[in-house]
């Protein structure tokens, strides 16, 4: 179904070092990008523009457009975004999804990555020391670093930074005219290879739901879409919240199939049970 066609990967941010040699081994695809296609349009992890929408509607969105301007019918994109993990606490969090389009066969695939793996931070700062500490936590020079005069109302900044020179300047730039400075991750791709792990990472996940065919009409895609929990408890027979199976369906045909004990364990462990650990 893709081997021999063209992808586009709609991306400016370099993204296309990690997924092309990935779907091209593993699909048999030639991967291109647009010089010209702006992502940024979308929104920005910077602020300059807002993210109007989820993350899955502006990777689709930047599949569909730039689709459009390639005159292409294939695309893959990706989106990130960066905050609190939303089970551990005190830890950042990295969620990467990609968004796989094929207009000729009406097919859209998508897959997720959530890592701890990432330096997104971000802090005021007003003295040398306090920027090097920052600086050091953050990875840098082998990760970028943004200056800006203010963290969120700010009319002046400086992306892209990884060397000490350009780091010490704009600093001492900054503080003269604003009197502080607020520095942070650049978590663009291609400053950022801790996040370009994670985009790495998805996209092996994305080509295995790809190679994945429905049993019953072959298409493409076919991948776990429920978890179903209640595990039984294995001192008082009770169903727990640990995984039971995993239900995986068919986008075109409907056809699903259950995997019971997807873990390897058919009991769970009388801690992890709301009757026997309330």
């Amino acid at each position: 179904m893709f081997k021999g066609r063209k992808l586009l990967i709609a991306t400016k941010h370099k993204k296309e070092r990690v997924i092309a040699p990935i779907l091209e081994s593993e699909l048999g695809v030639e991967c291109f990008t647009l010089d010209d296609f702006d992502t940024d349009e979308l929104g920005t992890f910077s602020g300059e523009v807002e993210r109007l929408d989820d993350a899955l509607t502006t990777a689709r969105k930047k599949c569909t457009r730039a689709m459009a301007l390639a005159n292409c019918d294939m695309a893959v994109a990706s989106e990130g975004s960066f905050g609190p993990h939303p089970s551990l606490f005190f830890a950042s969090a990295n969620e990467e999804l990609l968004i796989f389009i094929d207009q000729k066969n009406n097919l859209e695939v998508i897959a997720k990555s959530l890592s701890t793996e990432t330096n997104f931070a971000g802090a005021e700062v007003k003295t040398k020391s306090e920027l090097f500490d920052f600086a050091q936590h953050a990875l840098f020079p082998s990760h970028g670093l943004i200056l800006k005069n203010d963290a969120d109302n700010f009319t002046d900044s400086q992306k892209g930074i990884t060397d000490i020179e350009s780091l010490n300047a704009t600093f001492h730039s900054f503080l003269e005219q604003y009197g502080k400075v607020y520095v942070e991750t650049d978590m663009r791709a291609m400053y950022n290879p801790r996040r370009m792990k994670v985009i790495q990472d998805t996209t092996i996940k994305l080509s295995e739901k790809l190679k994945s065919a429905c049993p019953q009409c072959n298409c493409p895609g076919f991948s776990v879409t429920r978890v179903v929990p209640g595990l039984p408890c294995n001192l008082c027979n009770f169903p727990t919240r640990s995984t039971l199976s995993f239900m995986s369906s068919c986008q075109r045909c409907g056809f699903e199939s259950m995997q019971k004990f997807p873990h390897g364990k058919q009991t769970e462990d009388p801690m992890h049970c709301d009757l026997c650990n309330p």
